[in-house]
């Protein structure tokens, strides 16, 4: 992946109770930008979740990983960010069903107008994944 030193980088955190988002600088790999689902916005989805019966194991979804997508292109918008490069070995090393959970995130990401490189190559957007057998 040797192009990806030239783009900014874009990263996830993923947990069971939420999502992260963050953008590095290629040339310091400081973070340029971040969004999470830990935000004020997403508190009471968050707290709706918490004191469901029976408890959920998980507190974000499809949905709220869209919304972070959108904050996150929002605030790359701002500081002039028109492009992100995902690390592509780490984002298929993920279960499919994270894979699946955060395919809105990017759609959301491009919508606004940044490009994620790499984001077509993990099976977001309908495409399939394949999974070799040998």
């Amino acid at each position: 992946m040797s192009s990806a030193s030239h783009h900014h980088l874009l990263r996830l955190a993923l947990s069971c109770r939420k999502i992260t988002a963050q953008v590095t600088s290629p040339s310091s790999s400081s973070i340029v930008a971040m969004a999470s689902s830990t935000e004020q916005e997403f508190l009471s989805h968050y707290r709706a979740k918490l004191n469901r019966f029976p408890r959920s194991h998980n507190f974000w979804d499809a949905k709220i990983a869209s919304r972070v997508g959108e904050k996150l292109a929002f605030r790359l918008k701002e500081i002039g960010v028109t492009a992100v490069q995902i690390d592509l070995r780490e984002e298929l090393s993920r279960p499919a069903h994270y894979r699946l959970m955060i395919s809105p995130l990017f759609d959301s990401v491009r919508r606004a107008g940044v490009a994620v490189d790499g984001a077509e190559n993990i099976g977001v957007g309908g495409a399939h994944i394949c999974i070799d057998s040998d």
